[in-house]
């Protein structure tokens, strides 16, 4: 099936903005590259028309910056970035696992338990390569059960960016790191303490968060180490 196919009539835009964003997240567009709408209008066999309108969605998003003399190129997630999308998750998820501890049914906590449990049979599969997708389902969940019908719409604009992070935290985590990270969720979830569970979340939040600078210091303290080397072996030369 030609790729062009992939793009529903009615809705060309939307689903091309969705398609730009997994390239992203899947490491086919990374930050500083350039969105080449002539080229993406030829990939999908639609009219540069619809490419301009999922561009000025992604800016709009902040996803992307129109480059003058250059334009759309992918945002790289800075420090500050990072740090604004964990304070939104820790107040968002700190209230829902809060409200999800008072409103959630016994049974749909028993699932999330189960879930859970399900996590610990794939440590050993070697199938499946990685937790980071069951994690995030997790805390997804926490989300809906809250039953906030604005939280949940205010999380849902900013779920790009968390996967965005999470393909960063992701270069340093192992299935039984996320596995064990999750535990405390899950007993926070089965105690029924709303003010203890919301605690849990926000400490589990600012850990991710710390984990994740580390990672990007890292990854940067390694670029500049790089760089370094070959102009001292006159590489540039």
């Amino acid at each position: 099936m030609e790729r062009k196919f992939l793009l529903e009539k009615k809705n060309i835009s939307e689903d091309l903005v969705a398609l730009i964003k997994r390239k992203i997240l899947d490491g086919e567009l990374n930050p500083g590259d350039r969105i080449v709408e002539m080229k993406l209008a030829r990939e999908f066999g639609i009219s540069q028309s619809p490419v301009r309108e999922s561009i000025r969605h992604l800016s709009g998003e902040g996803i992307i910056t129109i480059v003058p003399n250059k334009g759309p190129v992918v945002n790289k997630l800075e420090a500050r970035d990072i740090s604004e999308v964990y304070s939104l998750r820790s107040s968002l998820e700190g209230l829902a696992i809060h409200l999800t501890t008072q409103h959630a049914t016994d049974v749909e906590i028993r699932e999330l338990a189960d879930f859970y449990d399900n996590m610990g049979a794939k440590l050993n599969d070697e199938s499946v390569p990685s937790l980071l997708k069951d994690s995030l389902f997790l805390h997804q969940s926490i989300i809906r059960l809250s039953n906030h019908s604005r939280l949940i719409k205010v999380y849902e604009s900013i779920s790009f960016q968390i996967e965005l992070v999470n393909r960063i935290l992701g270069m340093a985590t192992t299935k039984q790191k996320e596995y064990d990270d999750h535990r405390e969720l899950i007993e926070a979830l089965l105690k029924r303490d709303p003010v203890h569970a919301e605690q849990v979340m926000r400490k589990h939040i600012y850990r991710s968060y710390t984990e994740c600078m580390e990672v990007l210091h890292r990854n940067e303290t390694s670029v500049k180490d790089r760089l370094q080397s070959m102009w001292q072996n006159e590489d540039f030369m």
